[in-house]
Parts: C-alpha cells; structure tokens; sequence
C-alpha cells in the first residue's frame, strides 16, 4: 500500500515541474516496476485509485498507461484489471569515457548517420573560456547506433582550416576526438569534457525513439591545439537509460 506522506509528496514534486503529467506519471510507474514495487505478474491499482493518489484526472493516468503498455510492461484486460507483464529492459552499455585514450576509440558495432553538414559557421555558445575560436568550422550532424537502435545524438564543429587533412569516411567512421587526434602539425595541448543530466526535447525524443521528457546526458567535448585555437567542439546527447560514467580514481 502507497504511504500517504509519499502520494503527498509525488503530487508536490509534479507540480514543480513543467513537464506534462502524463509523462511525469509514466515514469514514476516504470520506476515502481523497475524497482519490484509492481511486481512482474501481479495487478496495479485501477485507474481511480492511482488518479487519487497522484492527485491528477483519471485521463492523465490512462495517458501514462498508454506509454508503458506501448513499451510492453503492461496488459489491460476488460473487467480484470491491469496487470505488470515485464520489468524496463536496462542495457546500461554505452559508457562515457573519462579518459585520453578511451575518447578516441571508436564503439563496437556502431554506425554513424550523417544527418547534416554545413561550412564556415561560427561556433554555438560553449562552456568554460577555452582557446579562441577559429575563423570558421565544419558543421556536422551526427547519429550514433547500434543493432538499430540509437544511442547518441551529435553536434560536431571541426576547424575549417584542418578538414583537407581528414579523409571524407572519417567524418562516419570516428569518434569526434578521433577526427583532430592525428592531424600533422597539430599537438591538442588541452582537452576537457563537460557532462550534465538534463531532458529530452522534441527533436531529441524523435533522434532517439525515446519519449519526450525522459532523462538524457549532455556531453560536451573540446581540444585546443598548440596556437590556442579551438579546433573541435562536439555537442553530444546520450540515451539516459543506456549510458554510464565510471570514473577511475586510481
């Protein structure tokens, strides 16, 4: 049985927010199949109890059933109920790398699609005080899969003075850092990376065959050469529920 102090505070918490309910209610209702709350096999509270409980229309709830029966996790049966078929799948197998040499290595079995690619556009603005900017940049659109199913959606800015040194099949075939690593002449004398927890828009959710609101990591990635001048800036949203940051203290 649900706390009341809880079904309290989920109401409160809902009301701070600005996404819509229903997509606020689906979550939570994965989460109480994920963590075993529903149990796989068992019945959820009816449409009028959750409604009360979550303190929302009963039209909210059926819109928040919607989408996890859409995914699978649940069957509504006529004068039975609705009942929990099966927990979220979490194939937590697209790591972050926080290293060097783990930002230069390609993913197995991953494809890239090339959605866009624009020249001698200014950079977006960026995080921290890095470099200066050079007098114009490559612009890719990037989407990274696999086994079909997208993983990571990619904003790239190359130097426009270096692109003659990178073969065409790179631009589909290597990491972002990969793609400055090894160019003669240049020493990427600093790097760093920014990662930030955020939501998935519009575009995002459709990029990436998942539902609007749901939780995404930004990462941003930049190198500096040996002049000062930023010769990448790569702008990449990760699937939330299938990426992971490990970090290696010693």
């Amino acid at each position: 049985m649900t706390d009341p102090k809880s079904e309290n505070a989920t109401v409160r918490a809902m009301q701070k927010s600005n996404v819509s309910r229903y997509i606020q209610l689906a979550s939570l209702f994965r989460q109480r199949i994920e963590s075993g709350e529903w149990e796989v096999g068992t019945q959820i509270p009816t449409v009028k109890e959750l409604a009360d409980q979550c303190g929302v229309a009963t039209m909210t709830i059926r819109q928040s059933l919607d989408s996890l029966e859409s995914e699978g996790l649940i069957a509504r049966y006529r004068a039975k109920g609705t009942f929990v078929l099966e927990r979220p799948k979490r194939e937590l197998w697209c790591e972050v790398q926080t290293d060097w040499s783990g930002l230069l290595i390609a993913r197995d079995n991953a494809t890239i699609a090339l959605l866009g690619d624009e020249r001698h556009v200014a950079l977006p603005r960026y995080e921290g005080e890095m470099g200066k900017q050079a007098p114009g940049y490559r612009h890719l659109r990037r989407r990274h899969s696999r086994d079909g199913i997208a993983f990571l959606l990619a904003e790239v800015y190359v130097d426009e003075r270096l692109c003659v040194h990178i073969p065409e099949q790179d631009y589909t075939r290597v990491t972002a850092m990969r793609l400055v690593a090894d160019i003669p002449g240049q020493t990427i004398t600093a790097a760093n990376q920014i990662v930030t927890i955020g939501s998935a828009d519009l575009e995002t959710s459709g990029q990436l065959n998942i539902s609007i609101g749901d939780p995404v990591a930004k990462v941003q990635r930049m190198a500096v050469n040996q002049h000062g001048d930023i010769i990448l800036l790569a702008n990449g949203i990760y699937r939330g529920d299938m990426m992971k940051i490990e970090v290696k203290l010693r």
